[in-house]
């Protein structure tokens, strides 16, 4: 199916996790834009609407499910004939039931946007078809509906809902990092959106872009915590910056084969994640890192973090202030384990 080409403009809010209120923003904007006099109406929403986003969804028009045999799907005939000038979509991906115009909601949305119909939607991270392999490798769990990328950088406006989602389970750090790991991914896509649009604009105007390497990301590993997570974040900015990724640890001699084990298999995700190997030697980790750093002219500095440091861990406390107080100029991201 052809991208939709009409004058409708296209907003989306992005979660990167059920619950970080994406659906409110969504309605609230509406609700806002209502005030100021422009004619919104929802044509979707999830089945089971709470909470604040209940109390705004009572204050604008709505035009109902179309129900059939099969199921429910957003009814676009009603809502051209209503013709808003604004129509709020909730839950980008639904399928829509077997017998409907087009088979996915996202459809409706194209179709909308070719009729002159401005759309603000919303959807999941983990709905966006090209990114679905990353979250499953972070999440364990692949959603069963998609929504093409293209969609996503044919938009005029998208906006990542960060906030924290709501509590599931308590499953600690590890959902903590999960969490982390789907901002950086929202975020990034959100990046590449307004990327497009201003490659769009260039390419309107004649100008020539000119992208060389925009950021030089060193990720400092260690014998002694996994730096996967790292290296991964590492590999994301790096393609999403055009720049270079560099994995360096610290020459030591002598170390027990637990340790070297555990360094090895840093440095092979490193490679596995093509990046540059580098081997580094000084008085201490902070002394070899810097000036190295400055010499190759990296721009950020990723560090892993132990709160189960020992006294013999290269990341105590005292070193790690005295890399971001020395590191002027650079950004130092630290990943705690």
């Amino acid at each position: 199916m052809a991208i939709a080409t009409g004058t409708g403009r296209l907003k989306i809010f992005l979660g990167y996790s059920s619950g970080v209120g994406k659906s409110f923003r969504m309605l609230d904007e509406g609700r806002r834009r209502r005030e100021r006099g422009q004619d919104v109406v929802v044509g979707a929403v999830q089945p089971y609407t709470v909470g604040a986003a209940a109390d705004v969804l009572q204050q604008l028009p709505v035009i109902p499910l179309l129900q059939t045999g099969g199921g429910q799907g957003m009814d676009v005939e009603a809502i051209l004939r209503r013709q808003p000038e604004i129509c709020l979509v909730d839950g980008l991906a639904y399928d829509n039931p077997p017998g409907a115009a087009r088979p996915h909601r996202w459809q409706d949305v194209e179709y909308l946007l070719t009729m002159g119909i401005s759309v603000i939607a919303s959807v999941n991270l983990q709905f966006i078809a090209e990114r679905q392999d990353e979250v499953e490798r972070i999440t364990g769990k692949r959603a069963p509906q998609s929504v093409p990328e293209r969609l996503l950088l044919q938009s005029d406006e998208i906006e990542v809902v960060d906030a924290p989602p709501a509590a599931e389970g308590g499953r600690g750090e590890d959902r903590r990092r999960q969490l982390t790991a789907l901002r950086e991914i929202a975020l990034l896509q959100a990046a590449d959106v307004v990327d497009r649009q201003l490659e769009n604009y260039l390419a309107a105007h004649g100008i020539e872009a000119h992208w060389g390497t925009q950021e030089r990301i060193l990720v400092c590993v260690t014998p002694y915590v996994p730096a996967q997570a790292m290296i991964e974040s590492g590999r994301r900015n790096a393609d999403r910056f055009r720049g270079e990724l560099l994995v360096a640890y610290v020459r030591k001699r002598r170390l027990p084969p637990a340790r070297q084990r555990e360094l090895d298999a840093n440095l092979e995700r490193g490679r596995a994640a093509h990046a540059e190997i580098v081997e580094l030697a000084g008085p201490n980790f902070v002394d070899a890192i810097l000036p190295f750093a400055r010499n190759r002219g990296i721009t950020q500095i990723f560090l892993g973090h132990s709160a189960h440091r020992r006294w013999w861990q290269p990341w105590r406390r005292s070193s790690l202030d005295r890399m971001i107080s020395q590191a002027e100029g650079l950004d130092v991201r630290v990943f705690p384990h």
